[in-house]
């Protein structure tokens, strides 16, 4: 029997025997901005597929990480629902079609996975008929075992136009005891459990137009995806994927540190299969850079992350846990997967991190129940209403099922149903406000440009100018037009560094070179004609010329970009990955991977390392070999630059290796001086520094010297002695501080006592109601708590007009029975247009006008003289 890590060696195997390149799977932060995660085997091949991009081969294999959560509620419940997941794949890119892509697959499952031929059943699309010919004449397949279905099942499409075509799936029968009976054949109501899809084979050979109707592609394409753990374990005879060899380990992890046995309860089993799925998301999540928040993706980490550990608590394990998950995630897939042991303490390290903070917010959580229980029960009620229950699980992330259980144990029921109504209204404004971007097709003008005239040569790498043919004129608006040439030294905006800027000039024109875009390697210009608009003919000869001292501080900045990742590396750890970029020639943007913003000694260490290295005149050199031959010198391999059969791989002396396509100068003592300006937070887990060099760093230098002095002149002290003065200040500034708050006490103490001659008896209870003008709400405050003091039982009512309106109100604890500080200065609150609230006995509260503030306390006392009865 073939275990899950031969099954995926196996299908590489195959398919590098049928001529395919094997590329290693990608990120799953996809290079997509219409993707926030990689969902299938195809994402990162989506370029090629749409013609965006030229193919680096026709035919590749992948295995494939990839994560989906649209069905998060039946990870665990059902048998084959996972977030991670690992998609085999083969693909052709205009080479090869339906016939071979059917027949390999049929050869592959039957003579290397050796499953039975007669529990197989196929799918076709409803019109076909080349599909199924190519079924029953090439693998001798019976027609009555071949089913077709319509668009919903067999059909594929990029979006309402563009790339699609029909598929055919292959899907094992796993027998009566799993639905139906033995007339049942695939797509049969209630076989669902049955007949389980093992692989899906697309041929992408039709454009749809926006008007509906079909072109067919200029290349047609293959697109399949087959589910390891689903193969797996059709091939290991499981009808359950969790009990195949590439989780059941994991199950059994999970069970030790929970002390749970798999196979007591249905429900025990649930919560260690959505431990084990979640482990193994959790785990590739962060080592791929992403960090828990509450957007995007981090919010999809987050939310995998404390359901794992909700059901550890579920469980009866109140310890941490699912870190340790980690070592044996990385131990069961390091062999396919062999930078997860790089990254294993940092991934430990976010986990923890996170499982602590939840951990703390369900001993909250536990805390907020209990009290709601208590006044619920005070109030003579058996029942937690759905408000509450929802309130806890939606502004606290208190899981319903804990609610669930503690009311159980008090003894009160409660509103599910409720709950669940209100979840769904959730949803539903979730699904309202989701918006999803649609791609179009593949660009015809391009694909047809390069059918005919090939690629435009770029030379720019060896020289900064050179005569190109004009292939192709397109007039933007008034002189400003798209050209494309022959060949050209301009560098088109890539990988975060800035077009080349520069000039044409030939056959009496004369213009600027603005912009320089790429696509499947034609290099469109963007140019601001001068003079000469009437001669651009195509077919006519022009030279080309960057702007070369504009290309050489590019070219500063971005070899500065490649110190400044190996230093963040060295000073933060391996597990720092670049996460975007931009090169221009005034600055460098570097965006990164990490959990927290930087230390002002660890910005220092990297600026030091950074600069020792420009001081070593370490020289730089570049090379072009193979993506295995870079891998095998430790090149770092860079955003969006993962695929293609040759890499450039720029070395700047023993320091650095990465791979970039970017330009470069030859030796780093050129940069002159490297200086940070800034590092902040960009997303959640995202991290960016801002870095000026050579002359733009030394004016910034002088420019914060300058800075330092005139603020030395301004203190009139020593630059050298300007810290001693600032520190000297700073304690002067807090003694004055405390002086101030000590006079602002005695000021609020003035003010209570003179304002007893305002307090009112509303049914024998003393009531103080007033209004200040300029007020803060510190102050009132003080007020609040030295009137309770001196006048003992009594309600204390303040506002302040500062513009806006600022109330704080004080309830004595013997009369909270009767009203409350939370309830009137809501009251108060909204007349003023703001809201608010607080404990019974205090509570504070803001609004938007200050002139409703009188008429707001004047509220309060309508209704202190209704409830003070």
């Amino acid at each position: 029997m073939l275990t899950g890590n031969e099954i995926r060696q196996k299908f590489i195997e195959f398919f590098e025997s049928k001529k395919h390149k094997h590329f290693e799977s990608a990120s799953l932060i996809p290079d997509d901005p219409t993707l926030l995660l990689t969902v299938a085997g195809m994402v990162p091949f989506k370029p090629y597929f749409l013609g965006q991009k030229e193919a680096p081969c026709p035919r590749v294999t992948t295995y494939q990480k990839c994560i989906r959560t649209n069905d998060l509620e039946n990870v665990g419940r059902t048998a084959r629902h996972h977030t991670f997941f690992e998609m085999l794949g083969n693909f052709s890119f205009g080479d090869y079609f339906k016939k071979e892509a059917i027949a390999w697959s049929w050869e592959f499952i039957t003579e290397v996975l050796k499953l039975d031929k007669e529990k197989l059943w196929i799918s076709v699309f409803e019109s076909d008929d080349e599909a199924e010919k190519i079924w029953m004449e090439e693998c001798n397949f019976p027609k009555e075992r071949i089913v077709r279905l319509g668009a919903s099942e067999n059909w594929w499409a990029a979006g309402p136009t563009g790339s699609c075509g029909p598929s055919s799936e292959i899907h094992v029968d796993l027998g009566v005891a799993y639905g139906g009976d033995e007339n049942s054949k695939l797509g049969d109501e209630g076989t669902d459990n049955r007949f389980i899809e093992i692989w899906n084979l697309v041929f992408t050979e039709w454009n749809r137009m926006e008007d509906g109707s079909l072109q067919p592609l200029p290349k047609k394409n293959i697109d399949t995806g087959a589910g390891l753990e689903r193969v797996a374990a059709m091939v290991q005879g499981k009808s359950n994927n969790f009990e195949t060899d590439l989780l059941f380990p994991l199950v059994e992890a999970a069970g030790k540190l929970t002390s749970t046995t798999y196979g007591d309860t249905p429900e025990k089993d649930f919560s260690l299969k959505v431990i084990t799925d979640h482990a193994r998301a959790i785990t590739f999540l962060i080592n791929d850079g992403v960090i828990p928040s509450n957007e995007g993706r981090g919010y999809v980490l987050r939310r995998i992350l404390r359901r794992a550990v909700r059901h550890g608590r579920l469980l009866g394990t109140k310890d941490l846990f699912m870190y340790k998950m980690v070592d044996e995630v990385v131990e069961l897939m390091a062999i396919a997967y062999p930078e997860l042991r790089e990254n294993l303490e940092h991934i430990k390290k976010v986990v923890k991190i996170e499982e602590e903070k939840f951990s703390n917010t369900l001993d909250q959580g536990i805390q907020l129940v209990t009290n709601e229980i208590e006044e619920a029960k005070k109030r003579g009620e058996n029942k937690l209403s759905g408000d509450i229950t929802f309130k806890l699980y939606d502004t606290y992330g208190f899981p319903y099922e804990l609610t669930e259980e503690i009311c159980e144990e008090m003894g009160i029921e409660v509103c599910k149903d409720e709950f669940v109504s209100k979840m769904e209204e959730q949803r539903a404004k979730a699904r309202a406000a989701r918006t999803v971007v649609m791609e179009k097709g593949q660009d015809s003008f391009i694909e047809e440009f390069y059918d005919k005239h090939g690629k435009t040569e770029f030379d720019g790498y060896e020289i900064v100018a050179e005569e190109g043919k004009l292939l192709h004129v397109r007039n933007i608006e008034d002189n400003k037009y798209a050209l494309i040439f022959d060949r050209t030294p301009f560098y088109a905006e890539a990988g975060g560094q800035e077009a080349d800027h520069g000039t044409i000039e030939g056959n009496g024109v004369f213009g600027k070179v603005i912009d320089v875009q790429k696509q499947k390697e034609i290099y469109t210009h963007t140019v601001i004609i001068e003079n000469g608009e009437d001669n651009l003919n195509e077919g006519a000869m022009f030279n080309l010329a960057i702007d070369a001292t504009r290309r050489s501080e590019i070219a500063k900045n971005h070899t500065a970009t490649h110190l400044l990742h190996e230093a963040l590396r060295e000073v933060l750890g391996s597990h720092v990955q670049q996460a975007g970029s931009a090169v221009s020639a005034d600055r460098l943007r570097f965006d990164f991977n990490h959990y927290e913003g930087l230390t002002e000694k660890e910005l220092e260490e990297v600026e030091r390392i950074v600069n020792t290295e420009i001081a070593n005149a370490l020289p730089v050199s570049i090379e072009n070999m193979t993506m295995d031959e870079a891998k095998a010198k430790g090149a770092t391999a860079l955003f969006g630059d993962k695929y293609g059969n040759s890499v450039r791989v720029v070395s700047v002396g023993d320091f650095s290796m990465e791979l970039c396509g970017g330009t470069h100068i030859d030796n780093i003592s050129k940069v002159g001086l490297f200086k940070i300006i800034s590092e902040a937070g960009v997303a959640a887990g995202v991290r960016r520094i801002e870095a000026q060099t050579g002359f733009r760093a030394y004016e910034t230098v002088i420019g914060t010297d300058k800075l330092v002095k005139k603020v030395s002149k301004t203190l009139k002290t020593d630059v050298n002695k300007l810290d001693e003065r600032s520190e000297k200040l700073m304690d002067e500034m807090k003694d004055l501080n405390k002086e101030l708050e000590t006079l602002k006490a005695k000021i609020a103490t003035f003010e209570a006592n003179s304002l007893f001659e305002n307090v009112e008896e509303i049914n024998g209870v003393k009531v103080l109601v007033q209004d200040f003008k300029d007020k803060d709400a510190n102050s009132l405050r003080e007020i609040v708590d030295k009137a309770k003091d001196k006048l003992g039982s009594c309600v204390i009512a303040l506002g302040a007009d500062n513009d806006k309106a600022i109330f704080a109100i004080g309830v004595t604890k013997d009369l909270t029975g009767k009203v409350k500080a939370g309830d009137l200065v809501r009251e108060a609150a909204k007349i003023a247009g703001g809201n608010g609230g607080g404990r019974p006995d205090f509570a504070q509260a803001g609004g938007k006008d200050g002139a409703k503030v009188k008429e707001a306390l004047e509220a309060i006392k309508t209704i202190l003289v209704e409830n003070l009865k």
